[in-house]
């Protein structure tokens, strides 16, 4: 597939960038019924470049949504299922000593990848999660002092189980906001189920999950084309003056204990721009702002104390806050 040109985001580049992007989520649907919702935000996150935290509670589909975009996607995928046990090294890789040439070899880790599972990353201990920290950040792993760049496109996508689950702990703050987006996973309804129950038990046997049917669309160097693209989208002055003051007003918000910080902003912009391509437009509207501001946000803000007794979340915060926020008119 051709690589898009993006200098000047021609008319014909733009609708064949659209094209390619709906050929992903259709494809994707094949195998994860119903979530379209959900599957906008893993795209979203694909084509703004940033990593995707994926939290609910077990056989939602979780790990079954990242295989299939893997499957759309003609690049290098691997998997690491987190475990209390897991070692950084198990993660970034590490030496080892070579006694029939003497010499020391590099032996890398399952990160050297471009789509990267972490699965169910809150079963392992925070040394461990914190081992992905410089590899989402910088995008690059140090083995022994020595350097390592991983190949482009470069992507995270993890996994949790809600807090509440025995065994698991909490990520690091410095962690969750490297994660473009928060997307949660909540059951399907009565007909998807039935649709689901349906697709997975016919003709197969076990409990055994598949994308087979899900087809490749995409080159990593398309997908890097697409990522420049996104990021060059039009974003109106007012939409981005109406972004920031969403994230500034969750600092001072009542019974938010810790607002977002500037990355907070710059997530938002980002995805805002990626969901404006899925939407088949070349610009950003104020509704573009407010589809992402949920998960891109819910994991910046930590409530008061006397809120989360309530019974309250970050969701309901957000909404309540975003109905006071006047968005521009265009």
């Amino acid at each position: 597939m051709s690589s898009l040109d993006t200098s000047s985001l021609p008319q014909d580049k733009l609708e064949q960038a659209i094209t390619i992007v709906n050929s992903m989520r259709q494809e994707m649907a094949r195998a994860v019924v119903g979530q379209g919702a959900i599957i906008d935000e893993v795209l979203i996150t694909l084509l703004a470049g940033g990593h995707l935290l994926l939290e609910g509670v077990p056989g939602l589909g979780k790990t079954l949504l990242v295989k299939s975009l893997a499957r759309t996607f003609a690049g290098d995928f691997r998997r690491i299922q987190f475990t209390p046990d897991l070692m950084p090294a198990d993660v970034t890789g590490h030496t080892l000593y070579d006694p029939s040439n003497g010499q020391f070899t590099t032996r890398k880790g399952p990160v050297f990848t471009n789509l990267l599972l972490a699965d169910e990353i809150n079963r392992a201990p925070a040394k461990t999660q914190a081992a992905l920290l410089e590899v989402m950040q910088e995008q690059q792993v140090t083995i022994e002092g020595e350097g390592h760049t991983l190949p482009p496109p470069f992507m995270v996508l993890a996994t949790q189980n809600p807090l509440e689950q025995e065994g698991t702990y909490p990520l690091p703050e410095a962690q969750l906001d490297r994660f473009l987006l928060k997307t949660l996973i909540d059951y399907p309804s009565e007909q998807e189920e039935q649709a689901m129950i349906r697709q997975v038990t016919l003709g197969s046997v076990g409990d055994q999950l598949t994308v087979s049917q899900v087809n490749a669309v995409v080159k990593p160097a398309t997908v890097q084309a697409l990522q420049q693209l996104t990021a060059n989208l039009t974003v109106d002055d007012r939409v981005l003056d109406y972004a920031v003051r969403i994230v500034r007003a969750t600092r001072n918000q009542p019974g938010v204990a810790s607002g977002a910080g500037p990355r907070g902003g710059i997530s938002l912009v980002r995805a805002a721009r990626a969901a404006a391509l899925l939407q088949g437009r070349g610009f950003v509207l104020p509704d573009d702002i407010k589809l992402v501001a949920l998960p891109a946000l819910r994991h910046r803000i930590a409530l008061a104390p006397e809120l989360e007794i309530e019974g309250q979340t970050t969701d309901t915060v957000l909404r309540a806050m975003l109905s006071q926020i006047e968005a521009p008119r265009l």
